[in-house]
């Protein structure tokens, strides 16, 4: 970490934490066990994140299409996530994190909706990092929901269709307020971004490792930042446009 340009880092970092089943298995263990190891990881990427000073970290912890596992695995993975939640919070307010969920929280158990609104309400008043977790959320949905939204603004003669543009989209979107992420890593060797943050990743650097979620540490992080800060962000300008910027 000691290398990096603290100037430079990534204001949003977007996360798909990925390979938990695969860890557990090439050691032959049950799936749920690579879920606990994966928990432990983000509690030292959160932690580490917010030390360094990173704004906004969404993480992709349960997506719109993991309801089709097995109805075992699924019940397991929610239970894990109501230990995390609870647990979490005494550390979020010590670290002056502040909490948040985007996704279709009406598809979530009720008990786990109670913790989700509990940790919200109670890092509130924090003014560090912005924790994001993706819960039972889908790039498409999130789109299509918003489409409908503007739609049903439209029709009751709220909004007029041709004052529509790229913002007041984005207003609609689960994340209207947090600015697009900077960079999304992706671990265990996939390379997709599987419906996540589809309109808010236009711009993002792309970075993906081979390591499975589990064994993904301050290391790993530090290379991903590495490799982003080596890279030239142009918006679609020229390298001359951005140099003569600079100099301006």
């Amino acid at each position: 970490m000691d290398t990096l340009k603290p100037e430079n880092l990534p204001v949003h970092l977007a996360v798909i934490m990925d390979g938990n089943g695969r860890w557990a298995k090439s050691r032959m263990l049950r799936r749920i066990v690579g879920h606990q190891k994966g928990v432990e990881t983000v509690r030292v990427i959160v932690e580490e994140c917010s030390r360094l000073g990173i704004r906004y970290l969404t993480l992709f912890a349960f997506s719109a299409e993991n309801w089709l596992r097995p109805k075992a695995e699924v019940k397991a993975l929610m239970a894990l996530l109501k230990q995390y939640i609870r647990a979490e919070i005494a550390r979020m307010m010590q670290n002056n994190i502040r909490f948040n969920v985007i996704g279709n929280r009406v598809d979530l158990p009720e008990d786990i909706n109670r913790e989700i609104e509990a940790a919200i309400e109670k890092t509130s008043g924090n003014t560090g990092m912005l924790l994001t977790l993706a819960l039972s959320y889908g790039g498409r949905q999130e789109i299509v929901s918003a489409a409908r939204r503007l739609a049903l603004d439209a029709a009751a003669g709220h909004l007029d269709p041709e004052a529509i543009d790229e913002q007041i989209f984005s207003g609609r979107l689960f994340t209207a307020g947090i600015p697009d992420p900077d960079l999304l890593i992706r671990s265990s060797g996939e390379m997709r971004i599987s419906n996540f943050l589809l309109w808010q990743l236009a711009y993002a650097e792309l970075y993906f490792t081979e390591v499975n979620w589990p064994d993904f540490n301050r290391d790993e992080l530090a290379r991903a930042f590495r490799a982003y800060q080596a890279r030239e962000r142009r918006f679609g300008k020229t390298s001359d446009q951005l140099r003569k910027e600079d100099v301006d």
